[in-house]
């Protein structure tokens, strides 16, 4: 940037310094005798005073230069190199401004020396695998009859936990009698809801025998046999993690620039909450307090920035820390296409075979961006390097579906 201010300085200074030589010199004196020959009559010769060098506009420019690549290479502790402009300004001037290494927090340090280790180490391996069935309710849990018709003749392969945020449940089943964690009050699209997930991991974990931890709603169904659900899940080592990049007003327009430095707006993503995770994961998710602290202090409901905690912090954090470790869509279906705040819920009259099939047949995953283009990214399913179906659960559904729910059961998951 400096070479390009010394040539408009030098520039100047030799327009100035030609012109004053050449009015004032010896040349200029023969040039005019030559020519008062030819001339009958000619106004005598105006001396100019010598032009004065815009000296205020070289020292400006000098002064803004240095000023920018000061904001730059030593921005703030708590922004980026970037954080006098909007992403929008600043963005094509990234490829040329020089790469400045930030210095990193205690927090960021302590944060990867974890992750990294977590991520390396090797995991216990159990001779008795099960999945963590892990059901975040308000109450009672509408489907209890047909999860003990699933679960139903495989004892020793799974857990259940329940984490009740607003009342006791009232069990219909005897398989869900004492599963109950402690629980506290969840509030819609506050941190309350990472924080009940997060409840639900720990008591889970304690049990080493859990490899693979499941997050479902009160309105959550199985669409396969247990058998199928679990080799789907214990055949693969990457976690169902929902995972895309949203530039609209509903993916980054969340975003806070309260969140930098850690975390960066390229760098915000969104994605269901319903998850499906390895252990790993599940021990990583409890590890972490940098990026979650961040999710907690900014990443709240609001007028201007309706920012959905439990949609970007685990879409983000593993885009962060690990991308390569999960399958970027989540193996519990639900369908938005009706463009709503919230995705449609499914009668009695609605629970047919052919809707059962239609769900479980799809073997592409669907994203499409909140803003004005609403572009479409379409993505196959892939299990260990193989085109298969997406999706092992289904939400929403009424609790008047349950008997249509139960009839089809059997019949859909054995075709």
């Amino acid at each position: 940037m400096w070479h390009v201010v010394l040539q408009y300085w030098w520039r100047l200074s030799s327009q100035s310094i030609c012109c004053c030589d050449f009015a004032d010199g010896k040349e200029m004196k023969q040039v005019w005798q030559r020519r008062s020959k030819d001339m009958t009559a000619m106004p005598p010769l105006r001396h100019r005073g010598a032009a004065k060098k815009p000296m205020w506009i070289i020292v400006l420019l000098s002064l803004v230069c240095v000023a920018l690549m000061g904001a730059y290479v030593y921005p703030p502790r708590r922004y980026s190199a970037c954080y006098f402009f909007a992403s929008s300004v600043c963005t094509p001037f990234k490829d040329w401004l020089p790469n400045v290494a930030r210095e990193k927090t205690d927090e960021e340090i302590i944060s990867a020396v974890v992750i990294r280790d977590l991520l390396s180490m090797p995991m216990p391996v159990s001779k008795h695998p099960k999945i963590a069935f892990m059901f975040l309710t308000p109450g009672s849990l509408p489907f209890e009859k047909l999860w003990e018709k699933f679960l139903q003749g495989h004892d020793g392969r799974y857990s259940i936990y329940i984490h009740a945020s607003r009342e006791k449940p009232v069990h219909s089943s005897s398989l869900f009698v004492g599963r109950e964690i402690h629980s506290e009050k969840v509030v819609w699209g506050r941190i309350s809801m990472i924080d009940a997930e997060k409840r639900l991991l720990a008591n889970a974990l304690e049990d080493v025998d859990n490899q693979f931890f499941v997050l479902l709603s009160d309105s959550c169904v199985p669409l396969h046999t247990f058998d199928y659900i679990y080799n789907y899940l214990m055949g693969t080592n990457v976690s169902f993690i929902d995972c895309f990049l949203d530039p609209g007003p509903h993916g980054t327009g969340r975003y806070s620039m309260e969140m930098l430095p850690e975390i960066e707006q390229r760098d915000f993503r969104k994605g269901a909450q319903w998850f499906a995770i390895t252990r790993r994961h599940a021990l990583l998710i409890l590890a972490d307090n940098l990026y979650y602290n961040k999710f907690k202090l900014y990443c709240k409901p609001a007028e201007r920035r309706n920012c959905i905690a439990d949609e970007h912090y685990l879409p983000t954090l593993f885009n962060m820390v690990d991308p390569g470790g999960i399958a970027n869509w989540s193996v519990t279906h639900v369908d938005w296409s009706e463009g709503k705040w919230h995705p449609r819920s499914y009668r009695a009259a609605d629970v047919t075979y052919e809707l059962l099939k239609n769900i479980t047949s799809v073997n592409e995953n669907f994203h499409i961006t909140s803003d004005d283009k609403k572009f479409v990214t379409v993505t196959p399913c892939m299990w260990n390097g193989t085109k298969r179906q997406c999706y092992l659960f289904a939400r929403k559904f009424y609790p008047e579906a349950l008997n249509n729910l139960l009839k089809l059961f059997s019949s859909h998951t054995a075709a």
